[in-house]
């Protein structure tokens, strides 16, 4: 090294610790979050993902852009109004025992802390589900998950879920809601996401199908609380009695529509 490098290699010397100094008193971009944002558009919606936690975008990122299905279905309507909808959306351990009491499915749910729960459809799929992101209109969800099956080979994955939801009025002039989801899947298994091109197809259409059967189970939920509201209310309060929030919020909403029944008001099919 002659005597003329020795300034050249200070100043480079210099810059280096100048460099690690501001990064880590946070000075500098985080490269990390730069590289996890998230895209707005899927399935031709456009959702918030601006206001996601910075804790989520890269594991959402992470689904989004190693995808082994990507499904949109919808839209699809359920005969909810928008107060009962949204109540069951916060309350999804409500809608799974409702649903189990009424016949409709094996759904199971559990809370396990703030905005995430374990769920179960009781035909082999289940996991943790964890509430991402909301607002009136859009739901994003992060879900990890167990999948057993005669025609798949048991399958763990995670998935992100888009959800956009809608207020519609029936021909009658019911209110209901409008559901689109856009859906992607992530095996988790290195030699199952290899044999992706010949899992897909039935991965994805066992996607669509456990979604669209879900819809359809709300729905039919919404027409028991529409048409039978008694029963309803009964099984809600049927010992194990539901908790005590959420039998007083069934009771004011589904009271009203009890009453209209008999007496052959709006509540009338």
């Amino acid at each position: 090294m002659t005597l003329d490098d020795q300034p050249v290699m200070r100043s480079r010397l210099f810059l280096r610790i100048l460099v690690l100094a501001l990064a880590f008193s946070g000075y500098l971009p985080d490269a990390g979050a730069e590289s996890c944002r998230l895209e707005p558009e899927h399935g031709g919606m456009t959702f918030p993902v601006q206001r996601v936690a910075d804790g989520w975008t890269c594991r959402l990122r992470s689904v989004i852009d190693n995808y082994t299905t990507a499904n949109r279905l919808g839209p699809l309507t359920t005969a909810l109004d928008e107060a009962m909808y949204q109540y069951l959306l916060e309350h999804p351990a409500l809608a799974a025992a409702l649903i189990n009491r009424l016949d409709l499915a094996d759904y199971k749910a559990e809370a396990r802390g703030a905005d995430q729960w374990w769920g179960s459809d009781g035909e082999g799929a289940e996991g943790m589900v964890h509430l991402v992101y909301r607002d009136r209109t859009s739901r994003v969800y992060y879900l990890e998950g167990t999948h057993r099956s005669r025609l798949l080979p048991n399958l763990s994955g995670k998935a992100v879920v888009f959800l956009r939801m809608a207020v519609v009025r029936e021909p009658s002039g019911r209110e209901a809601i409008e559901n689109t989801l856009v859906v992607y899947t992530m095996l988790d298994n290195r030699m199952l996401s290899g044999l992706a091109s010949l899992l897909r197809p039935l991965v994805g259409a066992t996607v669509s199908r456990k979604l669209t059967k879900g819809v359809d189970v709300v729905n039919r939920l919404g027409l028991e609380m529409r048409h039978r509201p008694e029963r309803v209310l009964f099984e809600a309060t049927d010992p194990p009695s539901m908790g005590d929030d959420d039998v007083t919020f069934l009771k004011a909403a589904l009271g009203a529509k009890a009453r209209e029944h008999v007496t052959g008001g709006p509540g009338m099919p």
